[in-house]
């Protein structure tokens, strides 16, 4: 009898641990999947208010979208350098709302030192002493989180890069079918074949869909010191070639400093002002690029959640 109640004590003593275990792990799954979780659109920065404008409402844009599935509870922009709100600003402020996780969106071109080093380094995904030292110099805080960090791959360059220029060099071109398209890029010294490749493929893209001859381009960024001169040679270079040159700027917003004066003085160093066509526009403002920025959001936090995400 003795034995017999120990038995039924023993069974009823595990049932009632087991079934805490359960309610535990439970609460816990319910609590994983209940993290409060933030997107950080994050790009390079610049001193011009309307540049920041075009990165800020690319924000407005897809905050909506982004937020709609009750996965997201905010929705905000940093610029790398030059300008507040930065990256560690914002990184903090999050920490200080409670987020458990932050989804940070490189708002890039393609691959670059930003993207492969600096951003990892600024939100303590990466520790390297160098690159750390390198933005300190330049002003730039780091800042390791509280709240878990993933960085979401890239721009879908190929497909929205191509499509935008095709569409912006259309919009300049005459038809008469004796035009040339001069593209011109930031550049990067330490991924220079990489920018190379790019615009070259947005070149082959180009010709296939206009018809357009002849294709050269040009960097006027750090790489080249802001130097004129490039995009001044790559003009001359379809003008060697066709009778008239359209310049495109492949860069992410509108710049005074880019468009209105580094091109521009390439534009103006060109012998014949008459066989040159430009405009001082940017990629943005591009709906697809908003697009990709949910669709990249959506992807992430399926990761995250294990969740599947809708097809449109």
């Amino acid at each position: 009898m003795k034995n017999g109640l120990n038995i039924f004590l023993t069974i009823l003593l595990f049932g009632m641990i087991s079934c805490t275990t359960k309610q535990e792990t439970k609460e816990i799954s319910v609590a994983t999947s209940q993290e409060k979780i933030a997107v950080l659109l994050v790009n390079h920065g610049s001193h011009s208010e309307g540049w920041r404008k075009m990165l800020t409402d690319i924000e407005k844009d897809v905050e909506g979208d982004i937020m709609k599935s009750g996965e997201i509870s905010e929705v905000r922009t940093a610029f790398m350098e030059y300008t507040e709100p930065s990256i560690a600003t914002q990184m903090k402020k999050f920490d200080a709302e409670g987020y458990d996780r932050v989804i940070v969106v490189p708002i890039f071109l393609t691959i670059s030192s930003h993207t492969s080093n600096d951003i990892p380094n600024i939100v303590g995904l990466a520790n390297d002493p160098k690159v750390k030292a390198n933005l300190k110099e330049e002003g730039i805080e780091t800042y390791t989180s509280n709240a878990r960090v993933i960085v979401t791959p890239l721009l879908d360059f190929p497909t929205v890069l191509k499509k935008n220029i095709t569409r912006r060099a259309k919009a300049l071109s005459n038809g008469s079918g004796d035009e040339g398209v001069a593209l011109i890029a930031y550049g990067d010294e330490e991924f220079n074949q990489q920018w190379e490749e790019m615009v070259e493929d947005i070149g082959r893209y180009l010709k296939a869909q206009t018809g357009i001859g002849s294709i050269s381009y040009g960097w006027c960024g750090h790489l080249v010191r802001y130097s004129s001169e490039p995009t001044k040679k790559a003009i001359d270079q379809i003008l060697d070639l066709e009778e008239r040159a359209i310049v495109i700027p492949v860069l992410v917003a509108n710049d005074e400093h880019f468009q209105g004066e580094i091109i521009q003085n390439g534009v103006d160093m060109v012998e014949d002002q008459k066989r040159v066509v430009y405009k001082q526009d940017a990629i943005l403002p591009d709906a697809n690029i908003n697009k990709w920025v949910v669709k990249i959001v959506a992807e992430t936090v399926a990761e995250v959640t294990g969740k599947t995400v809708a097809k449109n």
